[in-house]
């Protein structure tokens, strides 16, 4: 079916974020940090501040739990700004490629309200979306079905007729499950060849 809408993610669509980027210096032992960014990192501090969890209740509760990485825990998000190395312009030339054909283009990310907070300034084609849901502000995050029936009934999605952009295969097949097309990006600099297949203007 054609598609009529675009549903993008943000990080590692649109921006090359990794927190490898500050916490390789932090942490040289790739052990050490391998451990830091999966057990703690990601499901106690990314997951619950992308989900509405206050950044400061998070890192406190994140702290009791793990006491013995105080000083990483507490680091997190004073360099959260500096784990997002830049835009893949790319991506931006293909969604104003979209935009300037007439077709309605949306964000649906999992990212902190309060993180989020200065990035449109920052990256001023962010203003360019017809509307964005950032995970932070609903207090759902992907791949919670919740969040794209949100997605779906905001935007007036049909699910059939979206195509939905992400970087990682679990919200891919949360997407699927609903009925979207999609397309699971594992290399920003082929997305322009991606979407191309799916752009009939």
């Amino acid at each position: 079916m054609q598609v009529k809408k675009y549903l993008f993610d943000l990080g590692n669509v649109f921006f090359d974020w990794n927190p490898r980027h500050v916490f390789k210096d932090i942490i040289p032992n790739d052990e050490l940090l391998n451990k830091f960014l999966s057990e703690i990192a990601f499901p106690h501090l990314d997951m619950r501040c992308d989900a509405g969890v206050k950044i400061s209740l998070a890192v406190k509760e994140a702290v009791e739990k793990f006491p013995e990485f105080e000083n990483e825990i507490k680091s997190y998000y004073p360099n959260h700004r500096r784990m997002v190395n830049g835009s893949y312009q790319d991506t931006i030339d293909i969604f104003q490629k979209i935009k300037s054909y007439g077709f309605p283009c949306y964000v649906l990310s999992n990212w902190s309200d309060e993180t989020y907070e200065g990035m449109e300034e920052e990256y001023p084609f962010l203003k360019e979306f017809d509307d964005k849901i950032i995970s932070g502000r609903e207090f759902l995050v992907k791949p919670d079905p919740q969040i794209y029936r949100l997605a779906m009934s905001r935007f007036d999605l049909v699910p059939e007729e979206t195509l939905f952009i992400d970087d990682r295969e679990d919200n891919i097949h949360a997407a699927q499950n609903l009925g979207f097309q999609t397309i699971h990006l594992t290399d920003p600099s082929t997305i322009k060849s991606d979407i191309q297949n799916f752009l009939v203007v």
